[in-house]
């Protein structure tokens, strides 16, 4: 016998599957045992030739080899499988699931055959079939680990993250150390909110397997969540001290250090992932993003510009780096590269506007209101562009025109309520109380909840001390939809300053200047407070903070003098 031949012989018995064949010695000649065995020679050797052919991905003959081999043994599950993986892997899912559910008829015990009929059903979202497939094989095996794992994960994708949950603990029950029974668990008490418990079950997937750098990964953004940014560090790169070469790793890393304004460490981790792959696209985007923070803009737009290089349909690229060139005061450049931003992107809102703060900038207002113009021809039902457009207008001194303006975009946009919104301050700017409140109240008719309309309210009525019950009641409300908002803190402590309610307005008033320490108009209100307290003494201090912010340093040094003159009586 010739090597070759001998070869494929070693080959064919290799691959002959456990259940497809029974060889069982030679008998006598002739009879049903020797029918029996030509048919379990026949299917074996048809099985073969079809596993070569799948081998080689000519899946049309290994199919028409499989079914060969099932016209000799026609009750084989395991060649079931084998076609329906087959179909499978042509995206014939309906083909597949019809051989499966076939085959459970002459075998409704086929436990596999269950198991793989439930996640073709998962595949196409079925999830009432799988979910049955699944149960049956629990039924069936009730210590099947996968069944769990697949009946789980079809909870989780509804949502249902509680039974979920019981499911893989269940699962971990009788398999603790089953690798993604902990894994998919920890995920689902990701969504739960309980962290703890998230947290315990991805430090056991790495306990199984220190390699899983998806489970270091999701317990690292875990730590981030929960702006335990140390515990995430620590995480990253106790993993990198272990595996140099984990590149998703560093990734995270590294963009922790750059949100952590930690430069040096940010680029170190990116120019490491490009020592280990130069191809690396998001390192590098990174690297040119660290430059960019530290101010290093020369590095920035060299490598945003080798990168459209690679890349020049990338509108974020092109943005970046013309944000690098305006950074360097290269304005014609800067304009250059955003003008090019594509209208299908959807940073060319942005675009365009940073466009025409470029040319305001550069005291050419009429080129950019006729950039502004321009934009809106392309793009009818943007609201910003009328906002700024009419932000234009103002700067020029042109209130009419700034109206108008918003009141084209009102039409175009179907009553958008950010237009809206700037027409009411538009109306307030120009002395025109009862419009600025009436627009107001129309955006709460569009969205009682926003909290910025409320706010304006509240705080126009408290700044003419009229209405200060209601205007208390929309400055709360306000504060339950945005806490911790500065400006609204402020309205809420002028509401009580106006009622004579000086502590609680002492208390709110210090709570905005802290949240806006730079505000002068809240500084302002603060410092009238401490007046009316008798704090003359932190009333005088704040005064003074003041005049090195607002424009308006006659009427605050009044109020210095006057505070002087009082303390000299």
């Amino acid at each position: 016998m010739s090597s070759k031949a001998l070869i494929g012989l070693l080959i064919f018995f290799l691959l002959i599957p456990e259940g497809c064949v029974s060889l069982q010695g030679r008998g006598k000649e002739g009879g049903p045992d020797a029918d029996k065995r030509k048919a379990s020679f026949n299917a074996s050797y048809h099985y073969t030739l079809g596993v070569m052919q799948a081998l080689n991905e000519n899946f049309d003959e290994a199919l028409k080899e499989f079914e060969e081999a099932r016209r000799f043994d026609p009750e084989s599950a395991y060649l079931v499988r084998e076609m329906a993986a087959l179909h499978l892997e042509r995206r014939e899912i309906h083909k597949a699931i019809s051989l499966c559910e076939e085959a459970l008829v002459t075998d409704p015990n086929a436990t596999e055959t269950h198991l793989l009929l439930g996640s073709l059903y998962h595949n196409i979202k079925d999830y009432q079939n799988a979910a049955k497939e699944f149960r049956t094989v629990i039924e069936q095996q009730p210590k099947n680990a996968d069944a769990y794992l697949y009946l789980g994960t079809i909870h989780a994708e509804k949502r249902r993250y509680p039974q979920a949950a019981r499911l893989l603990e269940k699962l971990l029950t009788f398999e603790p150390d089953h690798l993604m029974g902990n894994y998919y668990l920890a995920r689902i008490f990701v969504e739960m909110k309980r962290e703890d418990k998230a947290e315990q079950r991805f430090k056991k997937v790495l306990a199984i397997k220190p390699t899983f750098e998806s489970a270091l990964i999701e317990l690292g953004l875990l730590y981030e969540g929960q702006k335990k940014i140390p515990s995430a560090i620590e995480t990253y790169s106790g993993f990198i001290d272990l595996y140099p070469n984990g590149i998703n790793a560093r990734l995270r890393l590294g963009d922790l250090f750059l949100r952590e304004h930690r430069y040096e460490e940010a680029e170190r981790q990116f120019k490491e992932i490009l020592r280990l792959d130069d191809t690396n696209r998001q390192a590098k985007v990174n690297l040119a993003l660290v430059y960019m923070e530290n101010g290093q803009y020369d590095q920035a737009v060299e490598s945003f510009s080798d990168l459209i290089k690679i890349y020049p349909s990338d509108n974020r690229l092109r943005y970046l780096l013309a944000s690098a060139y305006e950074e360097k005061k290269a304005y014609g450049k800067a304009l250059e590269e955003f003008r090019r931003i594509t209208v299908d992107s959807d940073l060319f809102e942005n675009a365009r506007i940073r466009l025409g703060i470029i040319l305001k900038k550069d005291d050419r207002i009429d080129e950019a209101i006729a950039s502004v113009r321009e934009a809106i021809g392309i793009k009818k039902d943007e609201p910003s562009f009328y906002i700024f457009l009419s932000s234009l207008y103002e700067e020029k001194k042109q209130p009419a025109l700034a109206e108008d303006v918003l009141q084209e975009g009102l039409v175009a946009t179907n009553q958008h309520v950010d237009i809206l919104y700037s027409l009411g301050v538009l109306y307030e700017k120009t002395d025109r109380f009862q419009e600025s409140i009436e627009a107001m109240e129309r955006v709460l008719k569009i969205d009682a909840n926003n909290a910025e309309a409320l706010n304006f309210i509240g705080y126009s009525y408290a700044d003419r001390g009229i209405k200060l019950d209601e205007a208390e009641k929309m400055i709360r409300r306000a504060l339950e939809l945005k806490p911790g908002n500065g400006y609204m803190i402020d309205s809420l402590g002028w509401v009580f300053f106006r009622q004579n309610r000086i502590s609680e307005a002492v208390n709110y008033l210090k709570k905005a200047a802290e949240a806006m320490p730079d505000d002068a108009a809240i500084l302002e209100h603060l410092g009238d407070a401490y007046v009316r307290s008798g704090q003359s003494k932190e009333a005088l201090e704040i005064y003074r903070k003041i005049l090195t912010l607002s424009p308006d340093r006659e009427r605050i040094q009044k109020k210095i003098d006057d505070l002087l003159n009082k303390k000299d009586r």
